[in-house]
């Protein structure tokens, strides 16, 4: 069956609390279009580059205030409430980069945590070690819900397409990417890949990104996306400030571009050998 999704697009700053009203806010905005699936960004509650006091603020899964105010927004608006993810504290002083989804009677039906991390140097001379502060995750899951099959990944994990292949192959018909993609790889990359993840898997792919300029100084990419198992947008934001995008979500349409392009069934095992290259005359025997 059919049923309305709706992304969430986020300016988080360093106040969790005031981040959860933001939250609470736009969450109840998409209900009201008559979403029943909502997701928020990436670290929905905080972005703070200062790591000393974001450790200052975290709290564990029990305690954290997203997580209890996710809970409470679902049971309220009984919807699924899919916070995309938020920094939970550790009992090993690390940090986990943790996604949620609630069921609408609040209770949690599934976590993620992002695995791979965010290690990298960008031209524009900014660097980031997500892997210094954060716990890596290690499973997929593909989530069985009354209207969809769901999977599940976040941020940098979206420009690793075997995630994506084993969890459509595994029955997923609905991706979602939660984000906080920085402007410069974003504007080079973010439609690109959602895009491609939703074409080469035939799923629908729903990315609630941040957007615009941050309190803690940095500037994320935004354009919110919900994309269609044939690569359509079908519904997206602009590039600053808070957003609600809502699209109806047919899992019909994920069959009918797997019959269309049955690149998962066509799909084989082979092996990859490693030659010499060219030689002096032509090519090496």
């Amino acid at each position: 069956m059919s049923f309305k999704a709706a992304a969430v697009q986020m300016c988080s700053g360093v106040d969790p609390e005031k981040n959860a009203a933001a939250m609470a806010r736009l969450v109840r905005e998409a209900a009201a279009q008559g979403a029943t699936y909502v997701q928020t960004p990436e670290m929905t509650g905080m972005l703070q580059r200062d790591r000393a006091a974001a450790r200052a603020v975290l709290a564990d899964e029990t305690h954290d205030i997203i997580v209890k105010t996710g809970s409470e927004l679902a049971r309220e608006l009984g919807i699924h409430m899919h916070v995309g993810s938020t920094a939970i504290a550790l009992a090993d002083g690390k940090i986990a980069n943790r996604g949620f989804l609630f069921g609408p009677d609040g209770r949690i039906v599934n976590r993620y945590d992002k695995i791979h991390m965010f290690d990298v140097d960008l031209d524009n001379g900014e660097s980031w070690r997500e892997s210094a502060a954060y716990t890596a995750g290690s499973e997929a899951r593909v989530l069985s819900l009354p209207f969809a099959e769901m999977g599940f990944a976040i941020c940098y994990d979206v420009r690793f397409p075997a995630l994506f292949r084993a969890q459509a192959v595994a029955g997923a018909e609905v991706m979602t990417v939660p984000a906080a993609f920085t402007k410069q790889t974003g504007e080079a990359h973010w439609e690109i890949l959602l895009r491609a993840r939703a074409i080469e898997n035939g799923v629908f792919v729903i990315a609630a990104a941040q957007a615009g300029r941050h309190e803690d100084g940095r500037e994320t990419f935004g354009h919110s996306m919900i994309i269609d198992p044939w690569g359509t947008v079908l519904a997206s934001a602009g590039a600053t400030g808070e957003a609600v995008i809502v699209a109806e979500i047919d899992p019909a349409a994920v069959k009918a571009a797997h019959d269309k392009i049955p690149n998962l069934r066509n799909g084989r095992e082979f092996s990859v050998e490693k030659i010499a290259g060219a030689v002096a005359g032509g090519v090496a025997a």
